[in-house]
């Protein structure tokens, strides 16, 4: 039995995809790590964004604690292949955030 290797996206460039052929695989679960992070990370900021664009401001959550601000939205990380609720906001340049409670996998 064969195997192939993947195709790649035809979005990526080629020069990404010619420097992922060459790396090592320690290197490649190191990338996928970090792109995975990445891209939680800017999909926070995008609605982080938008959120702070947005006018007026909202009821407070009765679940929110006194801590956090009323800006704060609910994202989900996963830790250890466990998924839980973390409130996320905006501080200046940094983004914050707050345990809520794990995520229920009935959900």
């Amino acid at each position: 039995m064969s195997y192939e290797p993947p195709t790649p996206p035809a979005t990526l460039p080629t020069e990404i995809v010619n420097t992922l052929n060459e790396t090592s695989p320690e290197q490649l679960q190191d990338v996928a790590t970090y792109a995975e992070a990445l891209v939680e990370y800017k999909e926070r900021e995008a609605r982080l964004g938008k959120s702070a664009d947005q006018e007026g401001v909202e009821e407070r959550p009765d679940d929110l604690p006194d801590d956090v601000p009323a800006k704060a939205t609910i994202t989900i990380k996963e830790i250890n292949d466990n998924r839980y609720y973390y409130w996320q906001w905006r501080d200046g340049d940094k983004i914050r955030s707050q345990y809520k409670s794990p995520v229920n996998p009935d959900e």
